[in-house]
This record gives structure tokens, sequence and C-alpha cells, in this order.
């Protein structure tokens, strides 16, 4: 009868090591996370979610529902670091604006920055009350002017500020206050245009 060779298991945990996920210094290097690997080149390029809340250390309510999207660019030994490359607030929060006898108006708006980079902007704003289309669309066109209008010559760091801690939005509503009664106006997502060599 044949001799049964016995081949050595190798448990696939012990091979793998922790690399710890640093935010850009515009968040202050925080470490956002950790990522189990087998080697440095299976890091890159994953995609961290966080919330801004555990991103800024402020738990107010308007950070608790807005997710921050990372991509890990490169890692130096034990250290990946990432770029941003989009956030989102929670679905459960536009439920919350989104009610009746109220219009919403949904824009979309690519802003080119400084650096040559297009970060695509997904805005929605929110009427007192129902209003007619011919006034949709003029606050459609005013949304679109007042944003662009406010993001030129804008430089990739101080847009994501603008855009995460509501500044862009609430320079802008003022302006649309004059069209017809908007109760809100939120950036619900942005989207950092890629180009992959």
């Amino acid at each position: 009868m044949a001799e049964i060779k016995k081949s050595k298991v190798v448990d696939k945990w012990k091979t793998k090591s922790w690399y710890s996920v640093i935010a850009p210094e515009y968040f202050d290097n925080k470490e956002i996370g950790q990522v189990l690997a087998s080697d440095e080149a299976t890091v890159a390029n994953r995609i961290i979610r966080t919330s801004l809340g555990d991103l800024t250390g402020s738990f107010s309510p308007g950070t608790a529902y807005t997710s921050v999207r990372f991509r890990i660019t490169d890692v130096k030994g034990k250290i990946a670091n990432v770029k941003f490359i989009g956030h989102e607030l929670m679905p459960g929060y536009i439920r919350t604006l989104v009610r009746r006898r109220r219009s919403v108006i949904n824009e979309v708006i690519d802003i080119t920055t400084k650096e040559g980079q297009v970060l695509r902007v997904k805005l929605i704003a929110i009427s007192a009350g129902k209003v007619s289309e011919s006034t949709r669309h003029a606050l459609r066109n005013a949304l679109r002017t007042e944003i662009l209008a406010n993001t030129k010559d804008i430089d990739l760091r101080t847009l994501i500020g603008e855009v995460l801690f509501g500044k862009l939005a609430s320079r802008v509503v003022g302006k649309l206050k004059k069209i017809a009664p908007v109760r809100k106006i939120e950036v619900r997502k942005t989207e950092l245009v890629e180009t992959f060599a």
C-alpha cells in the first residue's frame, strides 16, 4: 500500500499584517482605520469609508450623517496614505428633508479646481412649499450659477472643507430665497473624477 504524504497547512491569517490608514494633512493626519493585507501591493487603491464625526472628533448632528470616502494612494512601511474621493449624506437624513407639499430640485455640477481636478457635486434644494415648473427651472439655473461663482479659482482642499461643513450651501441659499422660499440646500454627494493609468 502507498504511503500518504502529509502536507503542512499554512494559516493565511498568519501571513497577513495590519496597515494603519492615515487621513490627509487637512484632516490632521488622523488614523482613520486599519487594513489587513498579505503585502503592500494589495493595499493600494482600496476604498476606506468613515463618518465625518469620527474624522473630526465632533459628534454634532451635522457630522453624524455624513460619510466620507478615501482611496489608499501609497504605502510606506505599515502606513497607508489616502486621498479624498468623495462624500455622501445618509439616505435617511435626505428622507427627513423631503416631505409632502415641498418641491425638490436636484442638480449635478462639475467643479474644476485650481489644480485641474474635477469634483462632481450633487446638490439638493428643498422649497418650503410646492413651486411651479418655471420656478423650479429658475431655482436650478440660479443654483448652478451661484455654485460656479462661489467656487471659481478654488483649490481642492478649500472646496472639500466648504462642502463637508456646509459653508458652500449656506452661502448660496440666500440668493435662491430671492426667487422662491427655499427651506434647505445640501450637497448630498461628491465624487472626485479620477483617471487611472
